[in-house]
């Protein structure tokens, strides 16, 4: 089957089916090319409550068909495969939650949304790292447990010096693995390009870094700029929409870029064999679906 067919036959079963592909920024370019909506965790998790589709086909990782899901229980929520997993969503467990809750008053827990819907269970909002600061901000309880990931929950934290925050021993892989000194051989190299860091990266890159943002932050900003170079901290999927805004301007990564091994799993054949079997599909029974909404639903509403 040709690029081409494929493409057409997409086309063909989103009709057939009334699905939508809803892609993140970190999926291949080719998925990001055929899919109806691209962006990051919040974009993604808006689109597809508000989305009139019946199908939602989830072109990421686990964690976002199950947000779909529970966010719209009555959809069919694809995810061409359900071994496209984010290693963080594990790095906290609710017994880990349970114990926060009994050594601190006064405490929110505050789930970023790269955590599982079992984690989302024992929360009290969610949030991406493109609203954080805005959700946190109005909580009134002083004790913040963030999790599961630590270097976004102190970039929040070092922003609200009035909220005690707790942290979780979680990381991005992809996003630790870059560092300070990775970054400052780069900026000799293009030393008139700025520094775009999402905030999963290390403290110690976050320092080097001229915006810090969420991945749309990042492409927004570059888009944005009078300035024509950049190096860009996140993951290499999201050079697609960065040169797709931008052809004219010039993007660095640190070794050819950061790469998801589980966000490039998704492909277009995969797409086509989801969509055509209507599996795999995200499950969950109502009870999960009532308890991992709630926090899903204040983050939008505090979001807005």
């Amino acid at each position: 089957m040709s690029r081409v067919s494929i493409e057409e036959k997409i086309e063909q079963l989103k009709m057939e089916k009334d699905a939508i592909i809803l892609a993140h920024y970190y999926v291949p370019a080719e998925v990001q090319a055929v899919a109806d909506f691209v962006g990051d965790s919040y974009a993604l998790a808006k689109k597809a409550k508000e989305a009139p589709q019946r199908v939602i086909c989830f072109a990421g990782v686990n964690f976002m068909g199950e947000s779909a899901k529970i966010l719209s229980p009555e959809k069919t929520v694809l995810v061409p495969d359900l071994e496209a997993d984010c290693p963080m969503a594990h790095m906290v467990t609710p017994e880990k939650i349970k114990d926060m809750r009994e050594k601190y008053e006064d405490l929110a827990v505050v789930c970023y949304i790269n955590s599982t819907a079992e984690i989302k269970e024992y929360c009290d909002v969610t949030v991406t790292s493109s609203n954080a600061l805005k959700v946190v901000s109005q909580l009134s309880e002083k004790n913040i447990f963030f999790v599961p990931d630590e270097n976004l929950g102190r970039y929040i934290a070092q922003q609200l010096p009035e909220k005690n925050f707790i942290f979780n021993d979680g990381y991005c892989h992809v996003h630790a693995a870059l560092t300070k000194e990775q970054v400052a051989a780069e900026k000799e190299r293009h030393p008139a390009a700025k520094v775009l860091a999402h905030p999963e990266c290390t403290g110690e890159v976050l320092q080097l870094a001229d915006y810090i943002g969420s991945t749309s932050g990042i492409i927004n900003h570059a888009t944005e700029s009078d300035h024509d170079e950049f190096i860009i901290c996140t993951e290499n999927g999201v050079a697609y929409e960065l040169k797709q805004k931008n052809p004219t301007k010039k993007f660095y990564f640190i070794d050819d870029g950061p790469l998801c091994p589980d966000m490039k799993r998704i492909t277009l054949e995969k797409l086509v064999n989801s969509l055509e079997s209507l599996s795999p599909t995200i499950e969950m029974n109502e009870t999960k679906i009532q308890q991992a909404k709630a926090p899903l639903e204040r983050m939008l509403e505090l979001a807005k």
